[in-house]
């Protein structure tokens, strides 16, 4: 597998004879559109090892079974299929690929709302040990509000996929509730409802394990926080569920901030079986324009959290988005347009901007004028930032990685995942 960085003048059919590869299939791994190429745009370039080309009357089950493969690693070798059983005479299919030795193994977990694109779920699920959807929130008296995911749960069946159950202090108007989380945590009655209705959940829709997520936690509640998720992971432990908790991105013990206070990675760690690290969001809505996750920012948090928990029990969090901020930037009014890494090609193809990557930050970037003169900025993430944050995984011995979220399509994660890791 290689990156390559489009650069002015080339042509996918150019790029695909400089590496000997097939051009369309290097189009539809990378979902290149008909407007072409951006310079500065990445591709990821993999070689087929060997192939298999479809007869009539073959099924994809029978092709795996031949080959001694799984329905599942076909998928991931194949992104153009989708996730789907369908085939057609002539269609070849790669088996394996030559020079991806994985660096070792690794889990990932995605993060999905319920109303995500079927077709786009089912791309990404063969890529995924876990999926969560997003989210199972807190009713005012402590109670578990419902979520509607029976139809991702279905698919994550099919496709080979463990889900979770995602537990958050999100309310019903969408955002984070401190005081339903302060109650849960200072109040036995409601945190007993509370329990009881995970326990009953997680089981009636046979999830792996439950992954929480209390955000803007005041730091006298650290302590009961931690509690709490000890007294949940041992209820899960007795039906064979594991436990996970979301960790805001520190870098030291006393960091202030309500995002930050209450989350005491030592306590946490061991009261969890695992534990996600948001490294992202330092480029966002509200602030000033920078790259999502910027490497060193991410290393950061990784240098610190190493010291804390076993770096085993460590998912890194991946961002599959970008923001598109409009100037100057004025605090307090500036808001940042979240968009996926695939639109942000099309904004570089549309104005004729040439991507730039900030080797500090290790993140793509550009700017452009829209059609009222407005200057924006772009920042997002493409697959040489991407590759550097997956390679951290193997690098700090963590578990593997979290990728929020999975709404948007983006298929280089996937790819790079499938090459450089066995997915779990």
């Amino acid at each position: 597998m290689t990156i390559h960085v489009v650069r002015r003048g080339e042509t996918l059919s150019g790029i695909a004879a400089e590496y000997g590869v097939d051009a369309g299939r290097l189009a539809a791994d990378n979902v290149v559109t008909e407007r072409g190429l951006a310079v500065g745009q990445t591709l990821v370039i993999r070689f087929p090892l060997q192939t298999h080309r479809v007869r009539a009357g073959e099924t994809l089950t029978g092709i795996a079974s031949r080959h001694g493969l799984s329905v599942r690693s076909l998928w991931r070798r194949n992104w153009p299929l989708g996730g789907k059983d369908s085939l057609y005479p002539g269609q070849t299919l790669v088996l394996s690929y030559r020079d991806e030795i994985p660096l070792g193994n690794a889990v990932f977990n995605g993060y999905s709302y319920p109303h995500i694109n079927a077709d786009l779920l089912d791309a990404q699920l063969p890529y995924l040990t876990y999926l969560s959807p997003f989210t199972y929130g807190i009713s005012a008296d402590g109670g578990l509000l419902e979520l509607n995911d029976w139809s991702m749960r279905t698919a994550a069946r099919r496709h080979g996929t463990r889900t979770l159950l995602h537990l958050s202090t999100l309310t019903e108007d969408g955002t984070f509730n401190t005081a339903r989380g302060a109650a849960v945590l200072t109040n036995p009655e409601t945190q007993d409802r509370l329990i009881r209705e995970v326990l009953a959940r997680a089981e009636e829709v046979n999830s792996a394990g439950v992954d929480v997520d209390f955000e803007y936690l005041p730091e006298n509640l650290g302590a009961a926080y931690a509690e709490f998720l000890g007294r949940l992971r041992g209820e899960l432990r007795k039906t064979r569920k594991f436990l996970w908790a979301a960790l805001a991105p520190k870098t030291r013990a006393n960091q202030p901030g309500i995002l930050y206070e209450a989350h005491d990675y030592k306590a946490v760690g061991e009261n969890a079986d695992a534990v996600l690290l948001m490294t992202y969001e330092w480029g966002y809505t509200a602030g000033p324009p920078m790259a999502v996750a910027p490497l060193p920012n991410v290393r950061a948090v990784l240098n610190y959290a190493v010291t804390e928990i076993e770096p085993g029990q460590i998912l890194l969090g991946i961002p599959n988005y970008g923001y598109d901020w409009a100037l100057p930037f004025v605090r307090g009014a500036t808001r940042a347009r979240s968009i996926s890494n695939q639109r942000a090609i099309q904004l570089a193809l549309e104005y004729d901007i040439a991507i730039q990557f900030d080797e500090y930050a290790q993140s793509p970037y550009f700017h452009y004028t829209d059609n009222f003169g407005t200057v924006h900025e772009v920042w997002f993430e493409d697959a040489r930032s991407l590759s550097a944050k997956l390679r951290l995984i193997d690098a700090y011995g963590l578990q593997g990685g979290g990728v929020w979220n999975l709404m948007r399509p983006y298929s280089q994660i996937w790819l790079l995942a499938d090459a450089l890791y066995g997915i779990e």
